[in-house]
């Protein structure tokens, strides 16, 4: 029976994708290092660090640990500028409705996302209050498909995974929620994913149903 249910943050409650995109070209720029919509991607889902490496496999010289401190400082700084620019109007589509939804029926709801901006992002689109339990990047130490980021959710909200769903945009997200032993539903890119429960948009109906 799921009594809860994790929400991704990126791409699931809000679309930041174009305002990362904004900010890793704007550093990659800076380094004449190539950087497209292809490769950003591929950073879907997965730490600053971890993307920053996928970026730097196009780097014509390498970087020592602390160059690659200043490259992500860098990218985070401009990317925060941007996230001033989100409001409420930045949910996508019907995500107010299925969290409202889910509360009605006393669903708990949490958010889990590798962001260590997710708390800024939630507060500038008005949502920060509505969850349950909040885990993003400043409380994990692995990224996803590593499933940590769900079970640290799991504990705040004192549930077992087999008792959670999770919604994910990302393939990594889809596997980190199976590693977690909790549903997995696919919205976005990861509706490819062969390991996927459900479609996002049955969320609802099976998660009620159950």
């Amino acid at each position: 029976m799921i009594k809860g249910v994790i929400f991704d943050l990126d791409g699931v409650i809000v679309s930041t994708d174009n305002l990362h995109y904004k900010a890793w070209k704007k550093m990659a720029d800076k380094e004449n290092i190539e950087f497209n919509k292809q490769i950003n991607n591929r950073l879907r889902g997965i730490s600053r660090k971890a993307s920053l490496e996928i970026i730097l496999e196009k780097a014509k010289k390498d970087y020592t640990d602390v160059q690659k401190k200043e490259l992500t400082d860098y990218k985070n700084t401009y990317y925060r500028q941007l996230l001033e620019t989100l409001t409420k109007d930045d949910i996508l589509p019907g995500i107010t409705d299925i969290l409202n939804t889910l509360q009605e029926n006393n669903i708990k709801i949490a958010i889990g996302s590798s962001s260590k901006n997710a708390k800024k992002i939630l507060k500038k689109i008005e949502l920060y209050n509505q969850f349950a339990a909040i885990t993003d990047g400043t409380n994990i130490t692995q990224s996803k498909p590593h499933p940590e980021v769900f079970l640290i959710a799991a504990k705040k909200l004192d549930l077992l995974p087999i008792n959670l769903a999770v919604v994910e945009d990302a393939k990594s997200g889809i596997l980190a929620a199976k590693k977690a032993h909790m549903t997995a539903f696919a919205t976005g890119n990861a509706k490819n994913s062969q390991e996927k429960d459900y479609d996002f948009e049955q969320l609802i109906d099976v998660v009620l149903q159950d």
